[in-house]
């Protein structure tokens, strides 16, 4: 028995039974017992095949507080990340009203053709983590990027990796599975030019995107940004 059906079998029951006592509080009683069990079957109406937000989980921001939610939380971004803005680690960039984007380079977190995250980089990680918990009306995006050496199967392969590495450093460090979304791009969107070793190393990159989720449109803050 799923839990949809259960929940259906267990508000019966509940309804039942209240209309049959002689409480004179039956129905207040009831009604918050069935609007308790209806938010849990909300908040497992994440669907993780399609990629679709169906129920809110964490809640959801009405529209007029976007903005100022954003405000926010890239400040408080700004404020953990400072030292490793300041050593070129990680940028934070806002996109635009409703993209909040966290640029890590894989100079500081991964090994050359490895997707392991380096043990000194995790502290970084930790803050990022810490401030995404804090936000729990964010939706993650985690992309991860290469440079050209090598194949295209190769590198779409790496970019998978490292990006799920971040993702799970992430769960593992109290930020929802259900919030994140992970993908690789490969060499396909590079920032710089590949031909030198600088270029290189920019692209070689893995791109954290923050998006609000929002009331009556919440499935958008699940698709990826690009």
């Amino acid at each position: 028995m799923n839990f949809v059906k259960t929940t259906i079998i267990a508000t019966a029951a509940l309804v039942a039974v209240g209309c049959a006592t002689d409480d004179p509080n039956r129905r207040a009683k009831a009604g918050a017992a069935i609007g308790a069990i209806a938010g849990g079957v909300l908040g497992n109406q994440t669907s993780s095949k399609n990629g679709k937000y169906v129920g809110a989980a964490v809640g959801a921001l009405t529209g007029a507080a976007v903005g100022n939610y954003m405000d926010k939380q890239q400040r408080r971004m700004e404020q953990q990340l400072a030292q490793e803005q300041a050593n070129r680690e990680i940028s934070v960039t806002r996109i635009d009203e409703e993209t909040l984007k966290v640029n890590v380079s894989s100079e500081v977190s991964f090994d050359v053709n490895q997707a392991s995250i380096k043990s000194n980089f995790r502290d970084s990680l930790n803050k990022v983590a810490n401030v995404i918990s804090e936000y729990d009306k964010t939706a993650i995006h985690v992309i991860g990027h290469t440079d050209s050496t090598g194949s295209n199967s190769y590198n779409q392969q790496l970019s998978e990796k490292r990006a799920g590495s971040v993702a799970r450093y992430l769960s593992q460090n109290g930020v929802q599975r259900d919030r994140m979304r992970m993908a690789g791009r490969g060499e396909e969107r590079p920032v710089a030019d590949n031909s030198s070793s600088s270029g290189r190393s920019q692209n070689r990159r893995v791109e954290i995107y923050l998006k609000p989720i929002v009331e009556g449109r919440e499935n958008d803050a699940f698709r990826s940004p690009i």
